[in-house]
């Protein structure tokens, strides 16, 4: 098979937080170069001030053209028109309209860039979805604005982490409004977007888990009916299309099973159902994948950390594993690889 590098584009998420820092620290490491090309969509001198804040000898070079060759010691920079003034100059840790512009900015470009086959796939920094309501963006989560762009009917959120996967029915949803999503229809659909995900990546078949909503899977109805009048039917209209779908299962129970490699990755019913299990396993080195895009976009698993902002003491391992993900998955690899 001929090698293919993906090229990678990684956004830098809020300027005054912790993104530019651990994207900076990620590609300094030099271990991203192995495995894919990489262009940061952002600024070259809010780069650079990251890079001086951690060090690095290395320079942010922009581009015009995200596929642009570099020296060893630059960085390639595509910088989208329409930034506000000034990035460097904000101070860290504080929210700003100008900063939650320059992030949308970025992360809008990236999207673009996709769509038109210029890079092949997207990793993102966090962004601070106070500073970009400031800026007048109502669809302030990454999915959200991903979803308003390419007009994809799903798109689900699945959380990575060496030996966990899960996928999530509902990601940002009061818990209360979480339940009233776990119905048949919503349920078959994730099955159906995570299952075609997996055949893709040469699971086959691809082994998923249903946790359930209640505790102790709802005793029977005792403690609850969404696991006999919801869950389980989806579940039975999976298998009968095909798919290898267990459950439900108690999330107590589900997500060690699924870590101890009977599963290939599990549905989870609500968003710290699936975020807790994840973090508690292994927090440093959990990313974000987006399913039902036309493209492919990974993100570290944490926030812009505005308390520790600018202090250089950032953990970029997220970071080096969401590009790294990226490019397995674009490229010749496989999430099995991860």
């Amino acid at each position: 098979m001929e090698q293919h590098i993906p090229l990678v584009g990684i956004t830098l998420g809020d300027p005054v937080g912790i993104g530019p820092e651990v994207v900076a620290k990620a590609i300094a490491s030099g271990t991203l170069r192995e495995v894919a090309r990489l262009v940061v969509i952002g600024s070259v001198p809010v780069l650079n001030k990251a890079l001086a804040l951690t060090g690095s000898s290395l320079k942010g070079r922009a581009v015009a053209n995200p596929g642009d060759s570099v020296s060893d010691v630059e960085i390639a920079v595509y910088e989208p028109k329409g930034l506000p003034s000034g990035l460097r100059n904000l101070p860290y840790g504080e929210v700003s309209l100008e900063a939650g512009q320059a992030a949308v900015i970025w992360v809008k470009a990236a999207a673009e860039l996709a769509m038109a086959g210029r890079i092949s796939a997207i990793a993102t920094a966090p962004i601070n979805k106070h500073a970009a309501n400031l800026a007048g963006y109502a669809d302030v989560g990454h999915q959200e604005i991903y979803q308003a762009m390419t007009g994809a009917d799903q798109v689900v959120t699945m959380l990575v982490t060496p030996g966990l996967r899960v996928v999530h029915l509902t990601t940002h949803r009061s818990l209360r409004i979480a339940c009233d999503y776990v119905t048949k229809d919503n349920i078959l659909e994730k099955l159906r977007l995570t299952h075609e995900f997996f055949v893709s990546q040469r699971f086959a078949p691809a082994r998923i888990a249903v946790a359930a909503l209640n505790p102790h899977g709802g005793e029977a109805g005792i403690i609850g009916m969404e696991e006999i009048e919801e869950i389980a039917p989806a579940i039975e209209a999976a298998r009968a299309a095909g798919m290898d779908v267990t459950g439900p299962i108690p999330a107590d129970t589900v997500f060690n099973q699924s870590i101890e490699g009977r599963f290939d990755v599990v549905l989870a019913m609500y968003h710290d159902q699936g975020h807790v299990a994840i973090k508690v396993h292994d927090w440093a080195s959990s990313v974000t994948m987006n399913l039902g895009l036309p493209f492919l976009r990974t993100s570290v698993d944490h926030g812009t950390a505005f308390d520790i902002a600018g202090q250089g003491i950032a953990d970029s391992t997220g970071m080096v594993q969401a590009v790294r993900l990226a490019a397995l998955v674009s490229g010749n690899g496989s999430i099995a690889d991860f």
